[in-house]
């Protein structure tokens, strides 16, 4: 009989970065906030938790922040401003955010690594298994991966890590996984962990995207990690110890995504993201398209 585990309800988002590679837009402005079409990126990653079942979302910040707490709490004055308009389009886009989740933050304060923001997690988290959401890495709705990583975390147990298969000579920017196959083609054992390797020495071409469901057991490896690449407690150095003693918290699997996946951490897949959106959106697509095909026969 397949053993049941607890059944998972929080989500935590670590959102304490900088944001250089953005600047000089992230002077001022949490990258996280920077809009995809006409929502901020932050609010795709909420909306997805939500989506898996996880309405409790913790969000792991740092200074200049505040502006996430802003947009998903109530704005009393916007929202009667557009009542008196009789906006109620607007309206509910404004208080949709709002509404999402049961909304909590902490703040990192030493940005020491995704290891340290998740560690920081740990107060809320308790002795449950939870997940994690990098909000650079924005999952489409119609490809529903984290829930097919809770459905395997409360199957198996254990942790499960989100795995994308990517040109060997991109492996370099990854974490990288070994890993065993299993009965099911998207679902595999994970062996080895390796962050950012040299290609020549990589174990796979499946590199980790920004998606998680940990057992609380790395709380406690995390408690005792070193700071490793980049002088920072990398979370893959904490998963691979799991993945090597099934007792202290493991066993680790991985699930093989092969959905649509917006990177907006980097300019060029950022402006990618926006179009590819745009262009499905109901209410932009069939002008913008019209609009981008006239560019791109015109211009390029």
């Amino acid at each position: 009989m397949t053993q049941s585990h607890p059944r998972i309800s929080k989500a935590v988002i670590p959102a304490a970065g900088l944001g250089t590679r953005f600047l000089p837009a992230t002077k001022a402005t949490p990258k996280e906030m920077l809009p995809v079409v006409d929502k901020p990126a932050i609010q795709y990653v909420v909306e997805e938790a939500v989506s898996a079942g996880l309405s409790d979302v913790l969000m792991i910040t740092g200074r200049n922040k505040r502006p996430l707490e802003d947009h998903f709490d109530r704005n009393y004055e916007l929202e009667s401003a557009l009542t008196r308009k009789g906006d109620a389009q607007r309206l509910a886009k404004v208080q949709e955010s709002s509404d999402l989740a049961t909304m909590h933050y902490v703040r990192q304060g030493d940005p020491r690594g995704l290891g340290h923001a998740v560690l920081c997690a740990a107060p809320h988290v308790g002795d449950q298994p939870f997940a994690v959401l990098l909000g650079d890495d924005l999952i489409d709705p119609r490809d529903p991966l984290l829930a097919r990583m809770v459905e395997i975390q409360e199957r198996e147990g254990g942790s499960v890590i989100a795995l994308m298969e990517v040109d060997p000579s991109q492996i370099h920017l990854y974490g990288c996984a070994a890993v065993e196959a299993t009965g099911e083609s998207d679902v595999v054992r994970v062996t080895n962990l390796v962050e950012k390797p040299d290609p020549s020495e990589a174990p796979s071409n499946l590199a980790i995207i920004g998606r998680y469901v940990l057992d609380p057991a790395v709380f406690d490896i995390l408690r005792k990690t070193e700071p490793g690449r980049g002088n920072e407690i990398q979370l893959t150095d904490a998963l691979q110890k799991l993945a090597e003693d099934e007792k202290a918290g493991g066993p680790v699997h991985g699930v093989i995504f092969k959905g649509r996946r917006y990177d907006t951490g980097d300019r060029g897949d950022y402006l990618r993201a926006i179009v590819r959106l745009a262009c499905e959106r109901e209410d932009l697509g069939p002008e913008f398209r019209t609009w981008l095909r006239s560019y791109v026969n015109e211009e390029m």
